[in-house]
């Protein structure tokens, strides 16, 4: 037929979706691609009813006047449908159809485009999959997080009542109330500590990284971790010599070599071997899918126990995840070396076996430069003040009122505001200078740096402190602090606070 061979043309073989051709409901032409997706031959589908490429399901949703013929309707597009259609062999696949009337010499036809969806059906649902996958890590790290600080919450008030009855009662004993006290700040440390691991699980913890020797952490760190086995497990430490320098915060790769012992201690409750190497490594395009090309050195800590099943090393990393019955453990210590690895640029990976034992790898990106000499030993700080004027900004009352009266105790002057815009006020109405600015970092309204920038454009002889728990506002990347930039970590205690505001006002 005349226009059998006008539409078979070059352009209709050149489609990428199938292209099939309906007269009243009959298929009459068809191109290279609806063979290919349907796997019927040309021959076979030409004057068969479209039918038979539908499921039933299909059949049902498919437009009437699609099934009929699109003869009498109008030329003009007819909309799209998502539907399942058949294969020869009668296996189905989704796809996508969009319907349109053309007007020929023969009269109108039906012309169907018919879009193969599968691949993007299977990403949607992968897609799906990983967000399911994150909200229970989130709702897992949140129940986590409840559970800890509702403990630690749960010791720190009562003890706290026990110190106001007895420093209340007919005859207060010293002693109990010391010890109760000292109750109280343990459980605030605990709780300290616990914020610290969350923030490097989260890679939101301030690193002061320096160029340093693996081997010459592993070797300060040694003493320790064989104490942290106990005397049941053998430590073995095998460090390669020559190995090249690597950019980190010392104390975070000292946290992570803890974590890793820790682990595998409870992994060898009968005893067993733990056995931690150094080694250069060379990574080739393509090799680590995470990592870019180059030299790296291999941190890598073999235990000889129970191993894991495959199910528990693919959530390993997640916070608060653990296998530990009746809370004997946070679950944070491998999210805290995930944290630390990825935040230096690295990678962490897991080789587990049950019965056979756990290999935890580290890879960290190795440095252009030389590894720093070890620091001498600090001069003590002086944490008296002379009388000069501080300006102590913080949202919280109850730190805002600690803060003063460890300062003003300590020989200060001190100014307070409970943020931004009212410290600028307080600075506007006072006549003498500003010796220092002790921020917080985040505050409603105005955040320190912005409060900095704004008190030190009009008072440029006033040094800043900054003081936070979360100090992503003020940090650069890979979470180093920008250059200049002066932060006293929360929680701090009096003598913290006393020498960093000695130490930047003298610097």
């Amino acid at each position: 037929m005349e226009w059998s061979e006008e539409l078979s043309g070059g352009l209709l073989q050149a489609a990428p979706d199938a292209i099939v051709v309906m007269d009243e409901g009959r298929i009459v032409l068809l191109n290279d691609r609806a063979e290919e997706i349907f796997g019927w031959t040309r021959g076979e589908l030409l004057g068969k009813h479209a039918g038979v490429l539908l499921t039933e399901a299909a059949l049902e949703a498919f437009p009437e006047e699609a099934k009929r013929s699109g003869r009498g309707m109008g030329a003009g597009p007819m909309g799209t449908i998502s539907l399942n259609v058949l294969r020869r062999d009668g296996t189905e696949f989704p796809a996508e159809a969009s319907l349109a009337v053309v007007s020929t010499p023969q009269g109108e036809l039906t012309v169907a485009v018919v879009r193969d969806v599968t691949e993007r059906r299977q990403l949607e649902a992968a897609a799906h999959g990983h967000r399911s996958q994150r909200l229970e890590a989130l709702g897992q790290l949140a129940g986590g997080i409840a559970h800890d600080f509702n403990n630690l919450l749960g010791v720190i008030v009562n003890y706290a009542h026990f110190v106001i009855e007895e420093a209340e009662s007919p005859t207060p004993d010293v002693a109990t109330i010391a010890a109760d006290a000292r109750q109280v700040v343990k459980a605030g440390e605990r709780g300290t500590g616990l914020t610290h691991q969350l923030l490097k699980f989260a890679r939101r913890e301030v690193i002061r990284p320096q160029v340093l020797n693996l081997n010459e952490v592993l070797r300060e760190v040694e003493e320790l971790l064989r104490r942290t086995l106990g005397e049941h497990i053998g430590l073995v430490t095998n460090t390669a010599a020559a190995l090249p320098p690597v950019t980190c915060d010392p104390g975070q790769i000292e946290q992570l070599l803890v974590n890793l012992a820790v682990n595998a201690r409870d992994a060898m409750p009968g005893g067993g071997s733990l056995v931690i190497d150094t080694a250069a490594a060379h990574l080739s395009p393509g090799e680590h899918p995470e990592l870019a090309p180059g030299d790296y050195v291999r941190l890598r800590v073999c235990d000889s126990g129970r191993g894991m099943t495959p199910d528990v090393v693919e959530r390993a990393f997640e916070p608060f995840f653990t296998t530990k019955p009746n809370h004997e453990a946070t679950g944070l210590g491998l999210a805290t070396v995930y944290g630390i690895a990825t935040q230096a640029g690295g990678s962490v990976g897991i080789a587990s076996e049950p019965g056979v034992g756990t290999t935890v790898t580290v890879l960290l990106p190795a440095s252009q430069e030389e590894a720093t000499e070890e620091p001498a030993e600090p001069e003590p700080v002086a944490t008296l003040g002379h009388g000069e004027t501080l300006l102590v900004v913080e949202d919280e009352a109850a730190l805002r009122d600690v803060a003063g009266r460890i300062l003003s105790g300590a020989g200060y002057h001190v100014l307070s505001a409970d943020g931004g815009t009212r410290a600028l006020e307080v600075a506007a109405l006072h006549e003498g200078a500003i010796d220092l600015l002790v921020s917080d970092v985040v505050m409603p309204g105005m955040l320190g740096k912005e409060l900095a920038e704004r008190l030190t454009g009009v008072r440029p002889e006033t040094r800043v402190l900054y003081m936070s728990g979360y100090a992503q506002p003020v940090l650069a990347s890979q979470g180093t602090l920008d250059p200049g930039v002066a932060l006293l970590e929360k929680p701090f205690t009096a003598e913290d606070l006393l020498a960093a505001v000695r130490k930047r006002l003298d610097s």
